[in-house]
């Protein structure tokens, strides 16, 4: 996304767009429950560290982010969908992000 007149410092991300938890579709809004009792998840990879090398998620030390699958029906392997949240609590994420575009774009969740 191109904002008119923003400049940015050299590894700050750019403001992201922000979509409502309700506008998810129902698999995300599914993991985003599962992400918030802590589990269970059903791919191994959940869980795990996103290194946000895209650039594209507010610059956090390592380990800050972490990744979620969302399902994407017909997918033969895990699909494009995830969920990226940060903070230091899983359960208690400071914010969750949704690319449905594998790491391509990211939108800030908005409960």
């Amino acid at each position: 996304m191109f904002v008119a007149g923003a400049a940015y410092a050299r590894d700050a991300a750019p403001p992201l767009a922000t979509i409502a938890l309700t506008e998810l579709p129902a698999e995300a809004q599914a993991v985003h429950r599962a992400i918030r009792a802590g589990g269970p998840f059903p791919y191994e990879k959940d869980g795990s560290v996103f290194g946000n090398r895209e650039r594209l998620l507010p610059a956090r030390e390592r380990g800050y982010y972490r990744e979620y699958t969302v399902p994407t029906p017909r997918a033969r392997d895990r699909g494009p969908r995830r969920i990226v949240c940060g903070g230091h609590r899983p359960p208690v994420p400071d914010a969750c992000f949704y690319t449905a575009d594998h790491y391509a774009s990211f939108r800030r969740i908005a409960h």
